[in-house]
């Protein structure tokens, strides 16, 4: 898959608030690279962890459930889209369906 904005993963990972999500980032970002998932239910054998939600719209539980990360996958061009990274107090405010 080809990830849209992996600097947002990377400056999150980065920041020394959350340098505990870094590599715990980078491993999700290794697996999403070299997947292909057609569909959003196709994540969940690679990453178990992840919450499928409507329109391509997936939540994955980072560094222990400690932060939380919601992606767009377009499955017909083979894309993910960073669309969140942040703290669990983070994701209760925002809507998942429309960040």
């Amino acid at each position: 898959m080809r990830i849209i904005a992996p600097g947002t993963l990377k400056r999150f990972g980065r920041d020394p608030r959350y340098v505990d999500a870094f590599e715990p980032l980078m491993a999700w970002y290794r697996v999403a690279k070299a997947a292909d998932w057609v569909n959003p239910a196709a994540v969940k054998p690679s990453l178990r962890n992840a919450s499928i939600l409507r329109e391509g719209r997936v939540v994955f539980n980072i560094a222990g459930n400690k932060y939380r990360l919601v992606v767009r996958i377009n499955d017909d061009y083979g894309v993910v889209y960073v669309r969140f990274i942040g703290t669990h107090a983070r994701y209760d405010v925002i809507d998942a369906q429309t960040v």
